[in-house]
This record gives structure tokens, C-alpha cells and sequence, in this order.
């Protein structure tokens, strides 16, 4: 595998496991560049297990075949107002020096004669959370994929976030969020300060 990192390695022909098997050789070099023990104990096993982890977990939102599905169901009643789902966790990693983003996602939604199963919304935070991000770009990936699944324009997504490389490194403020919204449609207009009301209970 020497000087493989000279390569163009094809992505989208590796399997899970051929991701796995390469990106551990390349974080053990890693690890031995900052001077780190190999033959530790506790040490030995960590290249594959940090692979296994960024292909299986923390970045699985790059595989399309982890894309959610979203259900729907007819509307049978006569309801016309603002679904909207709190406190949705936020667990993703900031593409700029790879530490964690932690935060919040509230997602809401004006159903257009169908609506989707709760536990969805959930999944498709999850999905683009999955993978690098900056949060922004993370807000509006969400409302954009709502809007095509749930075929409305009436989709809202806010995220409330802490950024890691903010708190554990450079200037070191723990005590920060960034809040970033993505409005359409009615949740963009008229319904929007209803919807703002609606986050504050």
C-alpha cells in the first residue's frame, strides 16, 4: 500500500469494508507522525476501530444507500396548520478541522394533502448530518430534501448548534451557539412569526 495516498482512489468502486481496510492504514501512519506507540495495547487496535467508525457512523450520510425513505400518508382530516418537530439532536463533524458540531434541529412543515411519519424527520437530520458539514450548508440540505420528498414549499428548518472548534481549540469559547434558519414558503411568510411563537413554548 506504500504511497497509495499518490493515487486517485475511485470511491465509488471501494466497498465499505475497502474503506475501512484504507483509511485505518492511513490514520495508523497518522498516529505514528505524532509520535504514538503502535505496539500499545490500548493503542494497537485504534486505526481500525476510528475507520470503522467514519465509514459505519459518523460519516455514513456520504453513502446514498443511507438515504432515508419518507413515508407518507394521506391526509384524512382537515388540518392546515404548522407540524413542526423540536429538538431534533444534532450530532455532525465540521468539515473545516473534522470536530463535532452538537446542537438542535427544529423542523416544520405546512403538510401539502400528505403527511410524514414523525420518526422520518428525525432520519433525514440525521442522514445530512452524517457527513462534513458547516452548519449552514447542513440547514438548508435538510429543507431542501424536505421540500422534494413532502412536495411543499412550506418547509422551515432552524439549527441551533456548538461548534467544537470554536470551543476546544483556537479561541477556546465554550459558551457559544450559532443559530441558522432556512424559511420557505408560507413558513417564510405569513406563517412565520406563528412559527417563531410555536419554538418558544
Amino acid at each position: 500500500m506504500e504511497d497509495i495516498l499518490e493515487q486517485v482512489i475511485p470511491t465509488q468502486n471501494l466497498s465499505a469494508n475497502g474503506k475501512i481496510k484504507l483509511i485505518a492504514h492511513h490514520f495508523e501512519k497518522i498516529m505514528r507522525l505524532l509520535g504514538l506507540d503502535m505496539d500499545d495495547d490500548s493503542l494497537r487496535e485504534t486505526p481500525g476501530r476510528v475507520a470503522k467508525m467514519y465509514v459505519k457512523e459518523i460519516f455514513s450520510g456520504l453513502d446514498p444507500a443511507n438515504e432515508p425513505q419518507v413515508t407518507l400518508f394521506e391526509k384524512k382530516y382537515s388540518y392546515n396548520e404548522i407540524i413542526l418537530e423540536k429538538n431534533i439532536p444534532v450530532y455532525s463533524y465540521c468539515e473545516h478541522h473534522f470536530v463535532p458540531i452538537i446542537g438542535k434541529a427544529h423542523v416544520a412543515y405546512i403538510a401539502n394533502g400528505k403527511i410524514a411519519g414523525l420518526s422520518k424527520l428525525n432520519r433525514v437530520v440525521n442522514y445530512f448530518s452524517r457527513r462534513p458539514q458547516v452548519q449552514e450548508r447542513l440547514t438548508t440540505d435538510i429543507a431542501d430534501f424536505l421540500k422534494t420528498k413532502l412536495h411543499t414549499e412550506d418547509v422551515a428548518v432552524i439549527i441551533e448548534a456548538e461548534h467544537l472548534c470554536i470551543a476546544s481549540r483556537g479561541i477556546r469559547d465554550a459558551g457559544s451557539t450559532t443559530i441558522t434558519g432556512s424559511y420557505h414558503g408560507r413558513l417564510g411568510a405569513e406563517k412565520k412569526s406563528e412559527l417563531i411563537q410555536l419554538l418558544k413554548l
